[in-house]
């Protein structure tokens, strides 16, 4: 049996590799994430996840299980992305900035033709951030994959005044919900 990470993310690899995964394969999916009209953040993530993990399942063998995420920010009713660039980057972290806003992920876990959804939901509570201090981070260059434009694994931290829920949520793989899905399919991890 193999896990496979349907995802570029280092973040999620590190997770599971932390996690004692063995037989980790990591395949990105490829396809355009188009999100449903209208979902709400819990159905958008568990869409795009559920499509991640049916695009790599071709290269699943009988036995694998195939694991896929999609993370999203969101804030004042609507989600915010990777930034397409530095000053969108900016922009978002300008609205963030002494807010809180939620990070929902959704997970999908394949295995013999099941397909397994779920999502988490954590609060992240941002200090006030200086303009200066939001142009210096996006000089870092480490917002501009993330969903937010923030890493609170990385530099990012220093803006996050406090998180209600799942910190590894906030990270892109909520990891007690993925067990729980992975039990769910037969697969401990413990």
């Amino acid at each position: 049996m193999n896990f496979i990470l349907a995802s570029g993310s280092p973040r999620r690899k590190e997770l599971m590799e932390m996690l004692g995964v063995k037989n980790l394969k990591v395949i990105p999916a490829k396809g355009e994430e188009v999100p449903p009209a209208g979902a709400s953040p819990e159905e958008l993530v568990m869409a795009l996840a559920a499509a991640k993990a049916e695009e790599v399942a071709v290269h699943a063998g009988e036995d694998d299980v195939v694991v896929a995420a999609d993370t999203i920010v969101w804030f004042e009713g609507r989600p915010f992305g990777k930034p397409h660039s530095p000053e969108h980057a900016v922009e978002m972290l300008r609205q963030l900035s002494g807010n809180t806003h939620h990070v929902y992920t959704g997970v999908a876990v394949l295995r013999h033709g099941t397909e397994r959804l779920g999502y988490e939901c954590t609060a992240v509570h941002f200090r006030e951030i200086p303009e200066d201090e939001i142009e210096r981070y996006v000089e870092s260059g480490e917002p501009l994959d993330k969903a937010g434009a923030y890493g609170a694994q990385g530099l990012g931290a220093l803006f996050v005044r406090g998180i209600e829920g799942d910190f590894f949520n906030v990270m892109g793989l909520p990891l007690c919900r993925l067990d729980a899905m992975l039990k769910e399919q037969g697969v401990g991890l413990l």
